[in-house]
């Protein structure tokens, strides 16, 4: 399996940490390396893994060659501009079949925290299997632990259509729900999160996305002529329409195949998740850095090379950096992109 890793995010979520020039798949959510560098190294340990790529923008290029390990220089895709997951993927797809016309690949976002590495090797290896016996699109499914208004989820078949337990035919992609939608897709029991991994052979990728993104198809033609003739294909990639794999692709394919897998997972997509997965102290309050909290619970301080103190407050985050400091209830985290919009307008790039 060849595997992409997906890292041309900017991660506004995580303002004031995550920058334009250093996003959240470059910095230390949770652990002692990037969150690149730990879905590189998670990537490295599985043994059918033949190669690693890294797509991303052309301003992050060189940092990922200077501070990643374990991928070659000339593994890193650079994108034009950014596109959204259909387009990034197909121009890594084209990469990788110059190497085997119908290599088997694996598509991983760079910046989310799994737990239980054989669990995720397991389902790895039930995906390949799928891909290659049934001709199919493949996804990975979690079994959510609760009703999470953040992530899409899927539908699935309950009654496993392969002799492999853990594949199923998927029956519907659902996006983001409310919180009441979200609570009926738990308790029927047929709806799993959608992680955001994919795995396929390159052949039916592209099949499928003639079919179903016939533009976009075309398109990736005319840049793969250009890249053989050692042409700039910038002006075609500009013409291309963004849009992500699961609206443009998944959503509309027959004969998806979901591996329902059993490793703990988190797409890491707000401070509050970065609270969930933080030590606590007996209050509730998880601290990073150099942080102090009096007669306050549930609270969350992400604080470097400064001391910040929260006195008598409940269920906010504090993020300080050398330059800016959010204080937000945690209620309202979802709107840190909106604050970084704002920002933007008042055209204070130095802050972005």
């Amino acid at each position: 399996m060849y595997c992409v890793i997906m890292a041309g995010g900017s991660g506004t979520r995580f303002w004031p940490y995550s920058r334009h020039t250093r996003p959240k798949q470059l910095l230390k959510i949770v652990g002692e390396t990037s969150m690149l560098q730990m879905t590189v190294d998670r990537l490295k340990k599985i043994n059918t893994v033949q190669d690693i790529f890294i797509v991303t923008r052309q301003d992050l290029a060189d940092t990922i060659k200077e501070e990643i390990t374990g991928v070659k220089p000339e593994n890193i895709i650079i994108e034009p501009s950014g596109k959204n997951t259909a387009p990034c993927i197909g121009l890594s797809a084209l990469k990788i079949s110059k190497l085997e016309k119908n290599a088997v690949m694996g598509i991983f976002p760079a910046d989310h925290l799994i737990v239980g590495h054989n669990d995720f090797a397991k389902a790895l290896t039930t995906a390949k299997y799928i891909t290659l016996k049934k001709n199919a699109l493949v996804t990975i499914g979690l079994k959510p632990t609760f009703p999470s208004t953040g992530y899409g989820y899927i539908q699935y078949d309950l009654d496993s259509d392969s002799d492999h337990l853990d594949a199923y035919k998927v029956k519907v992609f659902a996006e983001k729900p409310h919180l009441s939608l979200a609570e009926k897709f738990i308790e029927s029991g047929d709806f799993l999160w959608n992680s955001g991994m994919f795995i396929w052979s390159v052949d039916i990728f592209f099949k499928n996305l003639q079919k179903h993104m016939p533009d976009l198809f075309h398109q990736l033609r005319q840049i793969d002529k250009l890249i053989k003739a050692g042409k700039d294909f910038k002006e075609v990639w500009e013409r291309i329409k963004p849009v992500s794999i699961d609206y443009g692709l998944m959503e509309k394919a027959k004969g998806v195949y979901l591996i329902k897998a059993k490793f703990e997972w988190s797409d890491l997509g707000s401070w509050n998740t970065v609270y969930d997965h933080t030590h606590k102290t007996d209050e509730g309050n998880a601290i990073k850095g150099d942080g102090i909290v009096l007669n306050g619970k549930n609270n969350f301080i992400q604080s470097n090379n400064r001391l910040t103190a929260i006195v008598g407050l409940d269920n906010i985050v504090v993020v300080n950096t050398n330059d800016a400091t959010l204080v937000i209830s945690k209620e309202h985290v979802e709107d840190i992109k909106k604050l970084v919009e704002h920002i933007k307008k008042q055209n204070r790039k130095e802050l972005l």
